[in-house]
């Protein structure tokens, strides 16, 4: 069985912490990227350790891999008001590769379903905030190598088509390396071809995952 390629997805850059407070009960998600369900549990592992003396460490992960993966725990919280409202977070921001912990102190003072719910829920989506949600897209990695004299073209092209230039070398002639969407590969060869009159050399050098913030710059590769 062959596996889909997911072409683009929403995932978190950093690993990150963010407090909320509830009726005196402290908050405390912990969120990080990974890449398979080894990692995730290695990460719940790792928080519970750290937060030992919490009364709850609640988590929950969602990971596209050959197949989608999606646990959670209420970690001794009432059933349904804890490791589902963290998994609903999640989801709503369309992210996945992702495991949130929340660690509870309790304040004090029962929160009742709806507020655990509520206050599970706050605390992951400021903790998502915090690690940054970011952009994968599964690109074509392409050099093309233009004489100086079709450069300004070649560039002023690539920028109206608003297609992501990862460097410029400047030798005997002038190197650029261009990542297209995968699915743009094919218009984009015809097109260049057309634009340099076939001068241009063009090749794919394969597909790689780029990371690009919300203004479509590149994070890293």
């Amino acid at each position: 069985m062959l596996t889909q390629v997911i072409k683009e997805y929403k995932t978190v850059l950093n690993e990150a912490v963010a407090q909320t407070e509830e009726k005196k009960s402290r908050f405390i998600a912990s969120v990080k990227h990974v890449k398979c369900e080894e990692e995730a549990l290695e990460f719940v592992s790792r928080l519970k350790t750290q937060y030992w003396d919490a009364t709850h460490n609640v988590y929950a992960y969602h990971i596209v891999g050959d197949s989608v993966i999606q646990r959670f725990s209420d970690d001794g919280e009432p059933s349904g008001t804890a490791g589902i409202p963290v998994l609903e977070v999640i989801k709503k921001t369309g992210i996945q590769d992702v495991v949130v912990v929340v660690t509870r102190y309790f304040g004090g003072t029962l929160l009742g379903a709806a507020g655990l719910i509520r206050a599970y829920g706050k605390c992951a989506a400021a903790g998502i905030e915090a690690a940054n949600i970011v952009k994968r897209l599964l690109c074509q990695e392409i050099i093309v190598i233009v004489e100086y004299t079709i450069f300004g073209k070649v560039q002023n092209k690539l920028e109206v088509d608003e297609y992501i230039i990862k460097e410029i070398n400047y030798e005997q002639d002038v190197q650029l390396t261009v990542y297209i969407p995968v699915e743009s590969t094919e218009v984009f060869i015809k097109n260049l071809t057309e634009l340099t009159n076939a001068t241009a050399i063009i090749e794919a050098k394969g597909e790689v995952y780029i990371t690009v913030d919300q203004n479509g710059k590149i994070i890293n590769t």
